[in-house]
């Protein structure tokens, strides 16, 4: 019985590590009309079996290599000077990137020297950020390669709606 108790305490501790370490759920649940969301109503991506991305990643991954590639380098791979947010997508809670994109956040210190800008007020980003996050979302779970998508659906009327209410906004 003592012999199996350190063995009852490593199991207990290394229980919420692995279910932590779980991938998030990108499964496309629902739809609005506009974009795909999971099971949590956060925003997820649709891929074909024929490899076809919904237009929302696909404008994603426009608006990212506009707006974000500079720094985060291509295809969310990361880069010398910023992490890669492929990664970020899939270990941030929704919320908490869109607050990061949106506020900014600055890390510096002796050990590190990170400073990201604060895109709330541009539109360019921010009418697009589930977009980015999306797209950012099926590279991190590989579900899309590096590169432009191949095939994408078209955009929808909904969609265009959306965005031009967002423009103007």
């Amino acid at each position: 019985m003592i012999k199996a108790a350190p063995l009852v305490a490593v199991a207990l501790l290394c229980a919420p590590a692995a279910r932590a370490e779980d991938p998030p759920d990108v499964a496309p649940a629902s739809n609005d009309g506009v974009r795909w969301f999971n099971a949590e109503e956060v925003p997820t991506f649709k891929i074909e079996e024929d490899g076809t991305v919904d237009w929302n990643t696909f404008s994603g991954f426009r608006r990212y290599h506009a707006e974000c590639h500079v720094c985060h380098g291509p295809d969310g791979e990361g880069s010398t000077y910023a992490p890669a947010l492929k990664d970020s997508a899939m270990r941030m809670d929704y919320y908490d990137f869109v607050g990061v994109v949106a506020a900014g956040r600055q890390k510096v210190g002796a050990a590190e020297n990170q400073v990201m800008p604060a895109f709330g007020i541009n539109p360019n980003v921010m009418c697009y950020l589930d977009d980015i996050y999306t797209y950012l979302r099926a590279r991190g779970s590989d579900a899309i390669p590096r590169g432009r998508p191949a095939k994408k659906e078209a955009k929808t009327e909904a969609y265009s709606a959306a965005e031009a209410a967002c423009m103007e906004g």
